[in-house]
């Protein structure tokens, strides 16, 4: 069977993306972030997962607020770098697994998600940041994806719990997954950031870094935090970190931290952890 071996939360920042592609990576300002990627890039080349689910929201891209589905799952045989409005990024497209995903569509929506499913699907920068960040390519990415857009951009959004019960229903559909695949899940997004209004630029390092304290050690707790707690205390759009507890609801209850970062220059935390899934160490 298919095992998740590893979850990853990692932030988003597009201008992370800009820098990288411009090949700015040591300049002083950026250097401690993209250093702190780099194990864990070596821990996944250790590992060679075969399958990235790569939980994320899309900004405008493939969706809008007119049609804006609460979970979409893509189904495709690859997926495009979309363009955000600047022309498309320098990076390869993405080849995914259709057999792997429609398993994992069915599955979800026998466990009561209703999802909808992308068969044509563009990804932007809430997807394609977390990937060149864990992961060096060359004409083509070393793993296969499942993208899995979340809506927390136009309101109601699903709950913190829903979030952790999705990565649940996710790991179940995966350990039934016939053929033996090693897979590992992101949840992307946040950290403390607001774009807008007389807050602009608020952040909260102490909220951020308790987030990552509580995602790896008591999970549980951060389910029960509302949209508006999030928000009151790490600013707008760091409702987004709801998505991180669909990476960890996919993990089993003990994990071992492989890697954790922060680093708040700017008007974003940017955090970083990685967990090796205790009951899935060794990929058969």
């Amino acid at each position: 069977m298919a095992k998740i071996i590893a979850g990853i939360g990692t932030s988003h920042v597009p201008s992370i993306g800009l820098v990288h592609d411009q090949g700015r990576q040591n300049e002083p300002d950026w250097k401690p972030l993209f250093d702190g990627y780099k194990p864990v890039k070596t821990w996944l080349n250790e590992k060679k997962p075969d399958i990235a689910i790569v939980v994320y929201n899309d900004h405008g891209c493939d969706f809008f607020f007119d049609k804006y589905p609460t979970f979409a799952v893509g189904a495709a045989e690859n997926y495009a770098v979309g363009d955000e409005g600047w022309g498309r990024r320098p990076l390869p497209d993405f080849e995914g697994n259709p057999d792997f995903s429609w398993h994992l569509c069915n599955s979800l929506v026998y466990n009561e998600f209703d999802i909808t499913v992308c068969q044509e699907m563009s990804v932007e920068h809430g997807f394609l940041v977390p990937m060149h960040l864990c992961w060096d390519y060359d004409e083509v990415w070393p793993v296969q994806v499942v993208p899995v857009a979340v809506n927390v951009i136009q309101h109601p959004l699903p709950t913190a719990l829903r979030c952790w019960k999705l990565g649940q229903a996710i790991r179940e559909a995966v350990e039934a997954y016939p053929e033996n695949k090693s897979v590992v899940i992101l949840g992307t997004g946040g950290m403390s950031h607001q774009l807008n209004g007389a807050r602009f630029g608020h952040l909260n390092t102490e909220f951020d870094n308790n987030f990552l304290d509580k995602i790896e050690t008591n999970p549980n707790v951060l389910t029960e935090m509302t949209h508006q707690q999030i928000m009151e205390q790490a600013g707008a759009e760091a409702v987004e970190l709801i998505m991180w507890l669909t990476m960890r609801g996919a993990m089993s209850e003990n994990v071992k931290r492989i890697h954790r970062n922060y680093y708040a220059p700017m008007t974003t935390g940017m955090g970083l952890i990685a967990l090796e899934d205790s009951a899935s160490s060794e990929h058969p």
